[in-house]
């Protein structure tokens, strides 16, 4: 499949960045590193969405600088061991890739830069992130804490966080960008009306038969494979949010969340459908009509200037209202609404299927989102779910995986 992204992208994001930044101090940015997945193997790798963003270039290890009229990347060399098992890097296709004709190895890139830094009290880079993030209970790539760590001890200097800068410039997408996107979201559509074609259906006895049709799927229509954990998760399994290990076993009267998305060129896919193998009951019925009105109401209310807090905020009056007709609550409080609506409506898409971007922001054409009502009820051992890919448009908004239905199945 030929790239949607050609060089002229990424050194077009260089050049606004070092524009939105304005300041004379060196801009240097990491790649990730390769993380430990037991003895001498790692995980597959992922890299840094900022350093692709910037660069295109997806090995590890390598140092974009910036610095006035220049530009070059510093590429450690490869021990022939690690070169016998993982190969080297091709600087042509590097270069080729970002725009970047200059590279160094690490002796030399670190010699010119730590040159420069002598000269400069300020160095602009991505500020590293705590090493463990309580709140997602998970560890994080060290390469930015290594980077910042080298950095000052190669000269005495104040380091500047450019996180802002790229969050402003990511939120709003670029024409191939939402390409990508809608790849992705193509991808992700014809394989799931694939996978739950009625003849195939009754075939599924374990979610992972319906995670392995889909993974199927996504690779023979071009994509890398999931842009995230899939999420195959019946009855009372559906009402945690993220259950992942899509083991247990498929039950008659269950309903069914499926939350998948296909990756293209590192952009991501993010629908949900909620499904029944059987008939469902009115119970079900009426609950999946609840949060299909109130994902109606929402993509009613998207266009260019809505501010994404008043957003919520209407659509969580109006699912108060239907957690009322249900019988779930008897008033419309917001405690009362988390119990069986825990998470918020939309989150930015792109890079990451929970990608960057600023709540306090008004929506502006270019910007992707998702839209993901929800209600889960652990009593009745059910989760509701219907997710759907929304491009803000100059006219108002445009939703990218409409062409798939949203009912029961």
């Amino acid at each position: 499949m030929e790239s949607k992204f050609s060089s002229r992208f990424f050194a077009g994001n260089r050049r606004r960045l070092k524009e939105l930044f304005t300041g004379t101090a060196p801009i240097v940015v990491t790649a990730n590193g390769l993380l430990q997945r037991g003895s001498d193997s790692t995980y597959g790798f992922v890299q840094d969405a900022n350093f692709w963003y910037l660069t295109g270039i997806d090995e590890p290890d390598i140092t974009l600088v910036m610095d006035r009229d220049q530009e070059y990347l510093i590429v450690p060399r490869r021990s022939a061991a690690r070169r016998a098992f993982d190969g080297a890097p091709d600087e042509s296709a590097l270069s080729q890739r970002s725009g970047i004709r200059t590279i160094y190895d690490d002796k030399e890139g670190w010699e010119q830069l730590g040159e420069r830094l002598k000269k400069v009290k300020h160095v602009a880079t991505l500020a590293a992130p705590p090493a463990y993030i309580e709140r997602f209970g998970l560890y994080t790539n060290p390469a930015r804490a290594a980077l910042a760590t080298r950095l000052k001890t190669t000269a005495n200097v104040k380091l500047l966080d450019l996180s802002k800068h790229l969050v402003h410039l990511r939120m709003v997408k670029q024409s191939a960008e939402v390409s990508a996107i809608r790849s992705a979201i193509d991808i992700t559509v014809g394989s799931l009306k694939n996978t739950l074609r009625p003849s195939k259906l009754k075939k599924y006895v374990y979610e992972y038969e319906l995670e392995a049709e889909l993974s199927r799927g996504f690779r023979r229509r071009g994509s890398a494979g999931h842009a995230f954990e899939p999420i195959i998760a019946a009855g009372a399994r559906a009402c945690t949010l993220h259950n992942v290990a899509n083991d247990g076993e498929l039950s008659a009267g269950e309903l069914i969340i499926i939350d998948v998305g296909a990756e293209v060129e590192h952009y991501a896919a993010d629908i949900t459908r909620t499904i029944s193998l059987d008939p469902p009951s009115r119970r079900q019925q009426a609950v999946h009509a609840a949060v299909a009105e109130v994902q109606k109401f929402a993509f009613d209310l998207l266009k260019p200037g809505l501010h994404l807090q008043e957003y919520e905020k209407q659509v969580r009056q109006l699912m108060g209202e239907k957690l009322r007709q249900l019988e779930l609550i008897k008033t419309a409080s917001p405690k009362n609404i988390r119990k069986f609506y825990p998470h918020a409506t939309s989150h930015f898409l792109g890079l990451n299927v929970h990608d960057v971007g600023d709540y306090n922001r008004p929506l502006e054409p270019g910007m992707v989102l998702t839209v993901e009502p929800g209600i889960y009820i652990p009593k009745e051992d059910t989760g509701v779910r219907i997710e759907d890919d929304v491009l803000i448009t100059p006219q108002g908004h445009e939703v990218l995986s409409a062409k798939l239905r949203r009912g029961l199945l």
